[in-house]
């Protein structure tokens, strides 16, 4: 399935490009009498470091790269429109700020992107101002003009990354939902096993061993045929008990829960990243409230990789210990942090470990993503 926030980036790329390429394009098919010679070059340096800092910032909308490149692309498109319409004496820049102002929610927070919007649009009142047909009020009046389209553009891209970012929490909220549905179903399942095991221990197993002691009785109050049917009867309740516990055995026994199929329907809810889970075939867990805590340790490690460490990539790893617990490790390639501490969601799935006897640790070093590491104990401590 496609992700709706990389199509939204990909229609707001191209048609940033396609309004930049018939900004251009009269300018360059006309070039003698709306520039000049003299200005030709420096303007089309200027029109073309504007579409190549538009091209490389639209693709850091979704990279994990460091901020301040950032910073330098949104600059260059700030200050090359002024300087296109320096050289070309036209107005055409301020359709370029509109291309400007689509990127700036995606890479700003609202109130520097906001301030960014102003500066930008400021930066065009002295190149209107000294031209000879604009006053210093024309010129502001002009840049107000140019700023009320921007904010409208602004506003909208805003409300459009806002909505993506909706719809991919609804996403993951449902992924983790029909896992939470599919542990129930497992617990309903196994307790169901259990209740079956249970009834047929106490019923018809009391029952058959009361019988298998009336024919032993019967036995030996009975002589000649009738002590030959008594024996016979008296092996098939024998036959007949032991076949009971064998099916009580395995009800018992067939009670794990199909962590695997939960864990499918978690990760396949979480935009923005690619998950890779391995989940060995030893790796059983048959407490319920256990496989819930290794589903949380998972979703977390996931949260935590996309929202704080911007990772474009996870590995889960699941696997058994010597003892019979569990561990699972998890790594990103996020911008990781300087120094690691635990927020409410590493501290909530500590105490989810420590009440199993489990424990959680884990490290981080900036720009090396986020390493966690989580032992469950699959049996009481004595």
């Amino acid at each position: 399935m496609a992700n709706p926030r990389i199509n939204s980036i990909a229609l707001l790329r191209y048609a940033g490009l396609f309004t930049w390429a018939c900004v251009g394009l009269p300018l360059v098919v006309d070039a003698d009498q709306q520039i000049g010679r003299g200005h030709y070059w420096a303007w089309l340096a200027a029109y073309l470091a504007f579409g190549l800092a538009y091209w490389l910032v639209s693709h850091e909308i979704n990279r994990r790269k460091p901020k301040f490149l950032r910073l330098l692309l949104l600059t260059v498109m700030a200050l090359t429109p002024a300087a296109i319409s320096h050289f070309s004496q036209t107005g055409l820049s301020g359709v370029l700020l509109l291309v400007s102002a689509g990127v700036l929610p995606w890479l700003l927070p609202v109130l520097p992107g906001v301030a960014w919007l102003v500066a930008q649009s400021l930066l065009l009142v002295p190149i209107f101002a000294i031209r000879e047909d604009y006053t210093v009020l024309l010129a502001f009046l002009q840049v107000a003009l140019f700023f009320g389209y921007s904010s409208f553009t602004f506003v909208t891209s805003l409300v459009a990354k806002r909505q993506s970012e909706a719809r991919d929490e609804l996403r993951r909220l449902n992924s983790e939902l029909r896992a939470t549905r599919v542990l129930l179903a497992e617990s309903s399942r196994a307790n169901e096993r259990v209740r079956i095991s249970r009834e047929l221990h106490d019923l018809m197993g009391h029952h058959l061993t009361a019988l298998s002691l009336n024919l032993e009785v019967a036995r030996h109050q009975t002589q000649g045929d009738a002590q030959a049917h008594v024996r016979q009867a008296q092996s098939l309740a024998r036959l007949l008990l032991a076949d009971v516990r064998q099916v009580v055995s395995t009800l018992r026994q067939d009670v794990a829960v199909d962590l695997g199929q939960a864990l499918a329907r978690l990760v396949e809810g979480f935009p923005g990243v690619k998950v890779q889970l391995a989940l060995p075939d030893d790796v059983v867990v048959e407490d319920t409230e256990r496989a819930q805590v290794l589903l949380r340790v998972a979703q977390e490690a996931i949260t935590n990789a996309v929202r704080h460490g911007k990772a474009a990539n996870i590995w889960i790893q699941f696997a058994r210990q010597a003892d019979g617990g569990i561990v699972v490790q998890a790594f990103d390639d996020g911008i990781g942090c300087a120094q690691a501490k635990a927020g409410n969601g590493l501290t909530g799935m500590a105490e989810r470990l420590a009440r199993f006897g489990g424990t959680l640790s884990f490290t981080s070093a900036r720009g090396e993503g986020f390493r966690l590491r989580a032992v469950l104990p699959t049996e009481e401590p004595s």
